[in-house]
């Protein structure tokens, strides 16, 4: 029995992978909106943020090209994806101060079946996912730190590592990691946080074009009401992303968000629980820190608010990764869902027999799941696993084979694409990730019909010459690849000239005739990103060395290298 017991949580957290992925598990890929591996992950200028775009996605498309050196994209993706859906519930029931079973399980459901995770995962953000994950287990890294235990820092490291693949996500973690150990800890968390953001910080400061995004972005990926409740109910019952077509159809249930706020309720029963179990200090930082994340996420949605953030992103380096402001309020998952099984678990031990107590808490447990049922089964067939066409492994061995210079133009220009082969489902270009040579797309984005200004100064360069029929050659570019079975036009006079060196079915590849010049440099110097890049990974390799050793090795070594004496244990 107490066995049983033991392995209860782990098998319902690893339950819920399952449950989510079943459909998705075996070889093939799910492309997906911004979820697009490859084969084989190509390591280039801008995976490192060296190129000419904002380093959005760094150092997540490095630290997947060197991954698929190893494993096969398809395997690295579902891997990845168990992971986050494995560890963040399995972290949220590990934190949640209680010996009780069923309210460990309450956690999890409530921290793992989340609008927020359905949503992400149907926006294909799965370093948000993994960012979401590492959640619970830095707060308890960072309470650790609170309370001086040996080799808690090490724990933040570590436990922050995977948040850091995306700005977004490591802001995310950094600002629970210093919440959680508190302001005496202040100057041990900061320079942590500011050394493994370095990778995309860095490169962001020092882009010669500036890190300045353009206003219209805010209104367009504010979060949005999913029913009558509107805005800030769905935020606080984690929903209310700015994608409608990434909405589970649950979401728009009338009764959501009466539920929502009894859910609500219930976790400020056990919130108060909380403070009594960790003090008053800590559970007032994690709650507050949630509401601080629904309340920027809602502030795009009022017109003053609105206007802030519009100033703030396009006259305050760094103001863009305020766009998409609903998913600030993954710092609210913490509370609400250790607040609600806590809260649970108090009106458990009311009850009178244990029969009472044990279905009072199987209700709990499935309340998160009654409330999201198209989670499951991979959004009940929303999303799905395909094999790329042969034309993308063709196509790259042409590339790589040619010792020519010049980069890649995909055409029709835009960033997304929805390929017959892929069920029509909407998905960004894979050509930047599987083509071995930087690949040029359209950065701008349609949001309702709305078109929202991109950011990369070579990319408005392209567009112009495309739309003047000038010369490519002379941006450096020496091919151009159309791609077909998408929506999109192609204008037959951009190819004139051209020399055809691939036609497949879905892949037709061009030569652009004339002498390639290399392109000059558009993106942030190397030598310090890749120094800022060697202090990242040394100090995460440091962490993992450092939680290895024995405690009073550790303890020792870190007294002679201070010249004072060790923490207390």
């Amino acid at each position: 029995m107490r066995h049983a017991r033991r392995f209860a949580v782990p098998v319902v957290c690893a339950a819920l992978p399952l449950l989510v992925l079943a459909p998705l598990l075996g070889r093939g890929f799910t492309l997906n909106y911004d979820m697009v591996f490859a084969p084989r992950h190509s390591l280039l200028p801008d995976s490192l943020g060296l190129g000419s775009a904002l380093p959005r996605s760094v150092p997540a498309d490095a630290v997947v090209a060197m991954a698929t050196t190893v494993l096969p994209g398809d395997l690295l993706q579902q891997l990845l994806l168990a992971a986050a859906l494995f560890a963040g519930p399995l972290g949220a029931a590990r934190l949640v101060p209680t010996d009780s079973v069923g309210v460990r399980v309450v956690a999890a459901l409530a921290y793992g079946w989340s609008a927020y995770v359905a949503e992400r995962l149907f926006l294909g953000h799965w370093p948000y996912l993994l960012a979401y994950a590492c959640l619970p287990w830095i707060a308890a890294a960072g309470l650790a730190v609170r309370r001086r235990e040996p080799k808690a820092l090490a724990a933040l490291v570590v436990a922050c590592a995977p948040a850091v693949l995306t700005p977004s996500g490591g802001l995310i973690a950094a600002v629970l990691a210093m919440v959680c150990a508190g302001p005496r800890a202040l100057r041990a968390t900061v320079p942590i946080a500011v050394v493994l953001n370095a990778p995309w910080w860095l490169p962001a400061v020092l882009q010669p074009t500036g890190a300045l995004s353009t206003a219209d972005g805010v209104t367009a990926f504010a979060a949005r009401g999913e029913n009558w409740g509107g805005t800030v109910t769905s935020l606080l019952g984690l929903g209310g992303v700015w994608n409608a077509e990434v909405v589970p159809d649950s979401r728009a249930n009338p009764v959501l968000p009466l539920l929502i706020l009894a859910m609500v309720a219930i976790a400020v029963v056990g919130l108060r629980v909380l403070a009594g179990e960790w003090g008053t200090g800590p559970a007032l930082g994690v709650v507050a820190l949630g509401a601080a994340g629904v309340l920027l996420a809602a502030l795009a949605s009022v017109p003053v608010g609105a206007d802030l953030l519009a100033w703030t992103v396009s006259h305050v380096p760094g103001g863009g990764l305020l766009r998409d402001s609903q998913k600030w309020v993954a710092w609210w998952a913490l509370p609400l869902a250790l607040g609600f099984a806590l809260g649970a678990g108090a009106a458990a031990r009311v009850l009178r027999t244990r029969v009472a107590r044990v279905a009072l808490l199987v209700a709990a447990a499935v309340f998160p799941v009654a409330l999201l049922p198209d989670l499951a089964f991979a959004g009940l067939g929303r999303l799905a696993a395909v094999d790329y066409p042969h034309d993308w492994a063709d196509v790259r061995a042409v590339l790589g084979s040619d010792e020519r210079p010049g980069d890649v133009v995909a055409l029709p220009f835009g960033a997304f694409r929805q390929f017959g082969w892929n069920g029509d489902r909407t998905q960004l270009d894979p050509a930047p990730r599987v083509l071995p040579r930087p690949t040029v797309v359209d950065d701008t984005l349609f949001v309702g019909g709305r078109a929202v200004a991109g950011e990369d100064p070579r990319a408005a360069q392209v567009r112009a010459a495309l739309e003047e029929g000038a010369e490519l050659a002379p941006l450096g570019i020496g091919w151009v690849l159309v791609e077909r079975g998408t929506p999109g036009r192609v204008d037959p006079a951009t190819l004139t000239g051209m020399t055809r060196e691939y036609d497949g079915d879905w892949l037709t590849l061009y030569r652009v005739p004339g002498r390639v010049v290399e392109p000059g440099t558009a993106g942030a110097p190397r030598a310090p990103v890749l120094v800022a890049d060697g202090f990242a990974l040394a100090i995460i390799v440091g962490g993992l060395l450092w939680l290895a050793l024995p405690v009073g090795r550790v303890a020792s070594l870190g007294s002679r290298l201070r010249g004072v004496a060790p923490w207390p244990n």
